[in-house]
């Protein structure tokens, strides 16, 4: 699929690392490194604009290893960016562990995947039909 995209970021455009990878790193395209504290979050531009086709959408992921080493994650994750957006892609970063995490210029702060998605159309009733799951949810169906 073709994805239309500017980069105002001095990096280069996002790849993906594998051949059977999902998401693209996005980088921090910011000037001078940013300090989140513990609980901290922050808006980290990417540089980036890009211009969905229609029935589709960018979700806006964490990094494992960022949250695995460092305790920092994607805040509203995933993130969607809908198809008619054009702004600047931006993350909000939030720092979860006890440290102070250090964001720096150029660093891999997400990823991102192009994913299609259906519209749906609601059919309003008075009641559903039965299933074995019934209201269970929450942990209901295993530990």
């Amino acid at each position: 699929m073709k994805v239309k995209i500017v980069n105002r970021s001095p990096w280069p455009l996002p790849e993906y690392a594998t051949i059977q990878s999902a998401g693209m790193d996005l980088k921090a395209a910011i000037d001078e490194p940013v300090v989140l504290s513990p609980l901290q979050r922050a808006m980290i531009p990417t540089g980036l604009y890009i211009a969905l086709p229609e029935g589709t959408e960018a979700q806006v992921r964490p990094r494992s290893g960022l949250a695995a080493k460092h305790g920092v994650t994607v805040l509203n994750s995933p993130g969607t960016i809908d198809a008619d957006y054009r702004g600047e892609i931006r993350v909000i970063l939030v720092n979860l562990s006890d440290q102070p995490f250090t964001v720096s210029p150029g660093e891999r702060i997400a990823q991102l995947v192009i994913a299609r998605y259906e519209r749906a159309e609601w059919d309003e009733v008075d009641v559903l039909d039965e299933t074995v799951r019934g209201e269970g949810g929450f942990g209901s169906t295993g530990r």
